[in-house]
This record gives structure tokens, sequence and C-alpha cells, in this order.
């Protein structure tokens, strides 16, 4: 018994020890395996270690070949992954603007749809045009407004092609004096 205690406090004491000597049999090891090999490569006849050198060689090169092949095809499949992901992201980004939280509830919070001229009137509201005037006429929509931004008054009009609206007669008319645009219009779904 102390002579294990003895050991095991020796080589606790020295660590390094245990790990040369771990590092030596790795190494005898490796020797052996080397020199076997050698032993067997010796005792092969000419003709034999060419064949082979030839078919070790054609292994190397077609697992290599085929190794840098499947390699470069996944390269290419994830960079135009990636490209397609980007072209998606910019497309959806540009379109940031054409999609408006408020028209997407085209429904009350009772689950009812909304009349036609309110769904209108929203729609124009979510734009930037106050105070249009907005009449059901059947199943069509008049509406009226006056606004002083072509910008605001073609994005609202174009918002409400969007939304599925169709113009049936479109009337716009700048006011030379103020510069605003009256736009008097009849759409339909």
């Amino acid at each position: 018994m102390k002579r294990l205690l003895r050991r095991s406090k020796r080589h606790n004491v020295n660590p390094a020890f245990s790990s040369s000597i771990e590092t030596h049999a790795l190494s005898k090891r490796i020797n052996n395996f080397q020199n076997v090999l050698s032993t067997r490569w010796q005792s092969l006849s000419p003709r034999d270690q060419l064949a082979l050198i030839i078919l070790s060689t054609f292994l190397l090169l077609f697992v290599g070949g085929y190794g840098g092949y499947s390699i470069h095809q996944a390269a290419s499949d994830s960079k135009s992954g990636y490209q397609e992901e980007v072209a998606d992201y910019f497309w959806l980004r540009a379109q940031a603007g054409n999609i408006d939280s408020n028209t997407m509830q085209a429904n009350t919070p009772d689950g009812e749809a909304l009349p036609p001229a309110n769904s209108v009137s929203t729609v124009l509201n979510s734009a930037g045009i106050t105070n249009a005037q907005v009449v059901a006429a059947g199943d069509a929509v008049q509406l009226s407004f006056t606004h002083g931004s072509q910008a605001v008054v073609s994005t609202a009009l174009g918002k409400l092609e969007q939304q599925g609206w169709q113009f049936t007669q479109l009337s716009m008319q700048q006011d030379p004096a103020n510069k605003s645009i009256q736009v008097q219009a009849t759409v339909a779904l």
C-alpha cells in the first residue's frame, strides 16, 4: 500500500513526467508502425510498388478533385442563395412605402368589412389628404379633394390602385393662383 501511495505522490508531484511518458509511448507506436510499413513496402516486388504508387496517385487526385469540386459547388450555391436573399431584402425594403398598416386592416374590430366609401377615405387619410369629400354612388365611390403637393396626390392615387380600386373617371386641374391640385374621380372595385 505504501508503494502505491509513493508512486501516486511521485506522479502527482511531477505531472510533466507523466506527460513525457505518454508522448514517448505515442512516438514509439508511430515508429513501430512506420517500421512495419517500410518492411512490407520493401518486400513488394518493383512491379507491385509501381502499381501501388499509380493507384495511390489516382485515388489522391480523384478524392482531391472531387472534394475540391464539391466544395466549389457548395460555395457557389451558397453565394447564389445569399444573392437571392439580398435581392429579396432590397425588394421588400423598396416595397415598404407601398404597405400601409391602416389599409391592410380593411376590417372593423367586429370583423365586418368597411363600406367602400370609408375604405377610400381611410386610404386618402393615410396618404396625407385630409378634408376629402368621399361619397358612395352605387358600386362606385366618388371623391373630390384639393392638395398643394403633386407627390402627395400621386401617392394617394397610387395607393388607391394598389388596393384594387379602378378609376372610371379622373379629372385633375391645377389652380393657377395657389398651384394646388384639384382632383375629382370616380373609382370602383
